[in-house]
């Protein structure tokens, strides 16, 4: 049987970072019907700094997937903060993952991975991973990666 994600997160060892106060005029996340959208969101660290990068410039590729997975629990940090039990989510449904990156960098699938394969160590196989997106662009406060998420509730 599967693991309540709850019991993941404890089994895994995992550590949120504080969930960030939202920058500008938005929700951090919203539910309609059975599903709960997650507004974009960056790597925040365990004391509530940006990290900080550009993949193929200043931060090597696995670094950038360090921080798509950082990303990973912020969102969770957020979720859990804003929304309440993760226990409430059945699957991961759609990722929208941004890289922020020069014009010749072509890895982002492989940065994006460090947020999925969060989600699937998270949810499970099954339903961690859902649809995605993985582009390259320029992202805000100069973080090296920003993904936004939509989750189905129990």
């Amino acid at each position: 049987m599967q693991s309540l994600p709850s019991e993941k997160i404890k089994e895994l060892g995992l550590e949120f970072p504080p969930a960030p106060k939202p920058a500008g005029v938005y929700r951090p996340l919203l539910v309609v019907d059975n599903f709960l959208y997650v507004s974009g969101h960056g790597p925040v660290n365990n004391d509530g700094s940006l990290m900080q990068g550009r993949a193929g410039d200043n931060i090597s590729l696995e670094e950038a997937k360090v921080a798509a997975r950082q990303v990973g629990l912020t969102v969770l940090s957020t979720i859990q903060t804003h929304f309440g039990d993760l226990n409430k989510i059945k699957r991961v449904v759609k990722v929208l993952g941004m890289v922020n990156c020069t014009p010749d960098f072509i890895q982002q699938p492989f940065v994006i991975n460090g947020f999925s394969e969060l989600m699937a160590d998270v949810f499970g196989p099954e339903h961690g991973i859902g649809v995605r997106s993985a582009v390259g662009m320029m992202l805000p406060d100069g973080i090296p990666v920003e993904v936004e998420a939509i989750f189905e509730l129990h």
